[in-house]
């Protein structure tokens, strides 16, 4: 792997609300609402998976979560990482994402940039629409002009870590959804499957979240695995886990990419304002 993560996984994979088919099953009180917030996440190599051809790592995710509920939310996100392995010198790899997914979960708009050891930077830009009917159109600006439709339904990333929340607090312990959320060319789709723990019960261990607002939400341990829909793979093509708390802020984070994975600190969250409004 490169070294880069999907981003609805933080947030994505970490870690990021739209109204969704969760909303339409759980009672009104019980509906999912994030938190908009910007979020900064430290990374080194984690130390309990051995890795190959990678010696030592380091990194940050930056993340910027705004908006509101009704209209829609955007994520701004960028993690850069320096791998050093035993066949050369320090390798930077730098991915940074912005995206839109509107509040009624109908269409998404993403722009990837990514560089790798100073090669030309790769472009992925486009949005996808759902319409009346199953499955959703994707227009892509790059790297090439192109349209393709998936006949099958898929979640995009809000709606997906709203379902896997709603999931947690049911008490349910997997959940399994379709994901597209423009990664890599634009054009792949995954499966993917999120390991939801107990809920934890102790204090979380980063120092920004020893804060008031978190002292009663409720958290769980996640893992979500992402399998490439028609590979045949069964292993996934990467594995995320990291504490996810109802609110949508995310901790103690590991991004495993098969050969190495990297672990990512919370070292700095600031809560911006929610505005709420009717659903």
């Amino acid at each position: 792997m490169n070294g880069k993560a999907p981003v609805r996984a933080l947030g994505a994979a970490m870690l990021l609300m739209a109204p969704s088919l969760a909303d339409a099953q759980a009672p009104q009180a019980e509906r999912v609402v994030l938190t908009p917030h910007r979020a900064i996440y430290d990374l080194v190599l984690d130390p309990s998976k051995a890795a190959r051809n990678v010696q030592s790592a380091r990194g940050r995710i930056a993340f910027d979560f705004t908006g509101d509920a009704c209209e829609g939310y955007a994520l701004s996100f960028r993690q850069v990482t320096q791998l050093t392995s035993g066949e050369g010198g320090p390798r930077t790899i730098d991915a940074r994402t912005t995206s839109f997914e509107a509040g009624d979960g109908a269409s998404y708009r993403f722009k990837t940039e990514s560089s790798a050891a100073g090669a030309p930077t790769e472009i992925v830009d486009g949005v996808a629409r759902k319409g009346d009917g199953a499955g959703y159109e994707v227009t892509l600006k790059a790297p090439k002009t192109e349209t393709h439709r998936e006949a099958a339904d898929a979640l995009f990333p809000n709606a997906q870590m709203k379902a896997v929340i709603q999931a947690a607090r049911e008490g349910k312990s997997t959940l399994n959804v379709r994901l597209y959320d423009g990664a890599n060319s634009g054009k792949e789709v995954y499966d993917t499957l999120s390991v939801i723990g107990r809920r934890i019960e102790t204090p979380p261990a980063e120092t920004p979240l020893q804060r008031p607002e978190f002292e009663k939400l409720a958290r769980w341990p996640v893992t979500m695995s992402y399998f490439k829909v028609g590979s045949g793979e069964t292993t996934p093509a990467y594995t995320i886990s990291f504490e996810l708390f109802e609110n949508g802020v995310t901790s103690a984070v590991k991004l495993d990419y098969g050969s190495f994975a990297l672990r990512g600190t919370l070292t700095r969250l600031d809560l911006l304002p929610r505005q709420d409004c009717a659903q």
